[in-house]
């Protein structure tokens, strides 16, 4: 499962950076595949193991925000891993082409 989600702190300010980083050192810490960009974050692994480290990420906000709101977006191949790069990779062999 490879999933794209944002976790964003609410009623922080403007500034969320503080807070995000406590999710994203969650997220780095377990392990899985990942990658962070400047609206999402993707991870790839099981299904649990993929929304456990979100709960835990949104724990970690949550102990330095009083609320927060989560979007979530999963392509779910169970055949499949190592999605995290070949997606792009893919992408990125076509624009060659060109």
């Amino acid at each position: 499962m490879l999933a794209a989600f944002s976790i964003t702190p609410v009623g922080v300010g403007e500034d969320v950076g503080r807070e995000v980083a406590e999710a994203v050192r969650v997220i780095r810490e377990s392990g899985l595949p990942n990658r962070t960009a400047a609206s999402f974050t993707e991870i790839e692994g099981e299904w649990d193991e993929v929304f456990d480290v979100i709960k835990k990420a949104t724990d970690a906000v949550m102990a330095v925000s009083t609320r927060c709101s989560i979007v979530i977006k999963a392509d779910i191949r169970p055949s499949r891993t190592n999605t995290l790069t070949t997606k792009v990779e893919s992408v990125e062999r076509y624009l060659a082409q060109e």
